[in-house]
């Protein structure tokens, strides 16, 4: 079985005053936990036990009970009367640190001795406690309750009492599926949100090496780009063939969007030409910039590893793109092309995670020349523009020609299909490489059966084991099994783009 986890993050809607104790909330909690992390390192010996005993010895440290009314750190010297749900959210938070700080400890003390045993010279400055607490308050059963659709009941530290509030939540509901966690109160700039994490569990897919055994399984290959299609997808079976293919559309809206605001940040960099050491300019532009980014990246995954559910497809197939840097110029082309790059990368990265939740997995295959071959021949292809010969190669121009087979279409869809076909390559690769040594046949084994009794090992001794013969020498797969044969040159119709409102950025 496999465990799939995640954040719902709601906003929550309350009276203006309930901020402050949102706030009251959290000071009171990072003062607590503060309060378990000095008792843990006065005590380093809670460190060795399970969580749960952990649990019950800083308890009996510091909770005054019938049984044990003295004791040794009392927390009614700091902060009284506070709920045992609470205490225990709090006592959790602080082992977490502990055992962090721990571990990074004795990490620094193991590389001072190694340095000191080679007789060199260690500056590396030892690790601290944490200075200050801004730990989110995590909320335990009993700290809330009644919990709907459109509302919650929250236990909140007034500043002189406890009390129970309701807040109203917006935003998207709790799946279906899954089990909710403790929720915890995050601060999202002057607002206050709620973060439910939510887990189910499930069948755990195959590998992938297991699952392109049968004829039945299908991948969804996808070809990041940067300019007008910002994803191209195509759903291959183990064969194969092509039978499906999705063109995902925004990136001229998004690359113009970017590039509008960041130019507007370099022409108000230049009236002024000075830059405050460790402040962020131009904070409202920049912020667009991420939102929209960090939006873009999410829809498009999410409608990526929809279509791949849509058809059936039980794994992802990505190009392993590395360290890719923009070419020189203007500072907003620049910039805009370096963010445009860590947008792929959260495509992939959120595209991930939710395909682990609809029970696909991910699989990644190199980039090396996935835009100049052929997913027909597998030779090189010309890539043009429609007012351009066909000849040459001119990267981003949208259509390929192969002077081998005659291949047409759209250049990101041949990039995708061979994407899918590197996936099935490597997986024949496997295959030969994995396969069962074949047998001597029968008549070799007779005729050596046959052989005067000069022979001084007898070959009667292994004849429980088939003998080994060479490994034939293997060639290339670039046309074996598996490899995607279009019946037409023409391109598949277009079935999907990003939502309209991504297009519209009128500012």
């Amino acid at each position: 079985m496999a465990k799939a986890s995640k954040t719902i993050k709601q906003t929550m809607q309350y009276p203006q005053q309930y901020a402050a104790w949102f706030s009251a909330t959290q000071r009171l909690f990072n003062q607590v936990a503060a309060f378990y992390f000095e008792v843990i390192q006065a005590h380093e010996k809670v460190l060795s036990l399970s969580s749960q005993k952990a649990l019950n010895a800083l308890e009996t440290l510091t909770h005054a009970t019938d049984q044990n009314t003295h004791p040794v750190m009392p927390l009614d010297a700091i902060a009284p009367n506070i709920p045992s749900m609470f205490r225990r959210a709090a006592i959790h938070a602080a082992l977490g640190s502990a055992r962090l700080f721990s571990t990074t400890l004795k990490k620094w003390r193991g590389r001072k001795e190694k340095a000191e045993a080679r007789k060199k010279r260690f500056t590396e400055r030892p690790p601290v406690p944490p200075r200050t607490w801004n730990r989110s308050t995590t909320l335990y059963a009993g700290q809330w309750k009644e919990r709907t659709e459109t509302h919650i009941l929250l236990k909140l530290w007034t500043g002189s009492c406890w009390s129970w509030v309701k807040v109203h939540l917006l935003s998207r509901d709790i799946p279906d599926g899954y089990e909710i966690g403790s929720p915890s109160l995050v601060r999202h700039g002057s607002g206050w949100h709620l973060h439910t994490p939510i887990e189910k569990t499930f069948t755990s897919p195959a590998k992938v090496v297991e699952q392109l055994t049968t004829r039945e399984t299908r991948i969804c290959a996808v070809d990041l780009n940067l300019d007008h299609h910002l994803a191209v997808c195509t759903i291959q079976n183990a064969e194969g063939s092509t039978l499906a293919t999705k063109f995902i559309r925004g990136g001229k809206a998004v690359n113009g969007f970017r590039k509008k605001q960041l130019g507007r940040i370099a022409r108000n960099r230049s009236k002024t030409g000075i830059l405050a050491e460790g402040q962020q300019d131009n904070t409202a532009l920049w912020a667009k910039i991420r939102h929209v980014d960090e939006q873009v990246a999410h829809l498009v995954s999410a409608r990526i590893v929809q279509f791949a559910a849509q058809h059936g497809a039980s794994i992802l197939v990505f190009e392993h793109l590395g360290n890719l840097t923009p070419q020189k110029g203007k500072y907003s082309r620049r910039s805009n092309a370096k963010r445009a790059y860590w947008m792929k990368g959260r495509i992939f990265k959120y595209a991930k995670y939710k395909a682990w939740h609809e029970g696909i997995i991910t699989s990644r295959v190199s980039p090396r020349n996935t835009s100049k071959e052929c997913a027909r021949c597998h030779g090189l292809i010309a890539r043009y523009d429609a007012k351009h010969a066909t000849e040459g190669y001119t990267p981003g121009t949208p259509l390929p020609f192969c002077p081998h087979c005659g291949m047409r279409g759209n250049a990101d869809r041949n990039a995708s299909l061979v994407i899918g076909q590197r996936l099935l390559a490597r997986f024949q690769k496997h295959q030969k490489k994995h396969q069962e040594k074949p047998s001597t046949p029968r008549l070799l084994a007779a005729e050596r059966d046959e052989k005067p009794s000069g022979v001084t090992i007898s070959h009667d001794a292994n004849s429980a084991k088939s003998p080994s013969t060479k490994r034939a020498r293997r060639r290339g797969i670039g046309k074996g099994h598996g490899t995607a044969h279009e019946e037409r040159a023409g391109m598949v119709a277009h079935l999907g783009s990003i939502p309209t409102q991504l297009r519209l950025f009128s500012e």
